[in-house]
């Protein structure tokens, strides 16, 4: 059976990855995940570059935990329109059945827009809609956005994640906001750091994103699930993120616990100077 699944903000939900392994009692499953490209809210520049790598992490995630449940899957991030993707996945795909996935209807655009009837009525295959509890999904494991960028490889901040991931179940994102400095190595930064935890086996994405933090870390909180913010720093003031009362201000918008981990400079690279 070829299954596919058609999710944003709710992709990797247990309930759509319960809805997919279901099909397994009919025989094999091959599934195909269609994550349409969102836009951020915040920032007046939109990196299309970035937008698109926080939707591929997001699908990288859900491919994973289907590979984990024994089925074979494989995605692509499409049209920012759910519409207009699940239209070109059908296409592409040739699926047997397609699986929506959503927010519950009181937090669903694509409910309001009458989304699952309008991909029934064109397609004429079964279509299943899969409302995700991402509150749910909480109790099961804590969603850690990780923000530094000169500080990503030091020790006290990856310590704490290995503390974190050691004590319960967690999964992390990555975000390291692009110096002002065009030649800034934050890319070789962050790589190094997500090749380090992911032989250590922790589940962990990542990706280089808009330069100023707090912005990011607003646009990221709407890419994707998060249940806590690690915001790494060097110390006092040596940091202009600390300069600029950036934990204060995440914590006064963000909903979320904050938590602020300091590096010394004997603990980084001689060039950290953020």
């Amino acid at each position: 059976m070829k299954v596919l699944v058609v999710a944003n903000e709710t992709v990797g939900g247990q309930q759509l990855i319960d809805a997919v392994k279901s099909r397994k009692s009919e025989g094999e499953v091959e599934a195909f995940v269609v994550a349409p490209q969102n836009q951020p809210k915040h920032g007046y520049v939109i990196y299309d570059g970035t937008v698109r790598e926080a939707a591929e992490n997001r699908l990288k995630l859900t491919i994973a935990q289907l590979a984990d449940e024994g089925i074979r899957a494989t995605g692509e991030v499409m049209d920012p329109d759910p519409y207009s993707a699940t239209m070109d996945a059908c296409e592409m795909f040739k699926p047997d059945e397609i699986i929506v996935s959503t927010h519950p209807e009181t937090r669903s655009g694509w409910l309001r827009r009458g989304l699952v009837d309008r991909i029934k009525h064109e397609t004429g295959l079964p279509v299943q809609h899969v409302v995700v509890d991402l509150d749910r999904d909480r109790r099961d494991v804590t969603n850690t956005l990780v923000v530094a960028n000169q500080t990503v490889s030091g020790r006290p901040l990856i310590e704490l994640l290995e503390k974190k991931a050691a004590d319960k179940p967690h999964r992390f994102t990555l975000i390291c906001p692009q110096g002002d400095d065009s030649s800034d190595p934050a890319f070789q930064r962050l790589a190094d750091t997500l090749k380090l935890l992911e032989g250590e086996g922790l589940e962990v994405v990542g990706q280089v994103v808009h330069p100023d933090p707090y912005t990011a870390i607003m646009n990221a909180l709407q890419f994707y699930m998060v249940d806590e913010v690690v915001i790494s720093t060097l110390s006092g003031e040596r940091s202009g993120w600390l300069r600029n009362n950036l934990i204060e201000r995440v914590r006064a918008s963000s909903g979320a616990p904050v938590e602020h981990v300091e590096t010394s400079a004997a603990e980084m690279p001689q060039d950290a100077n953020a």
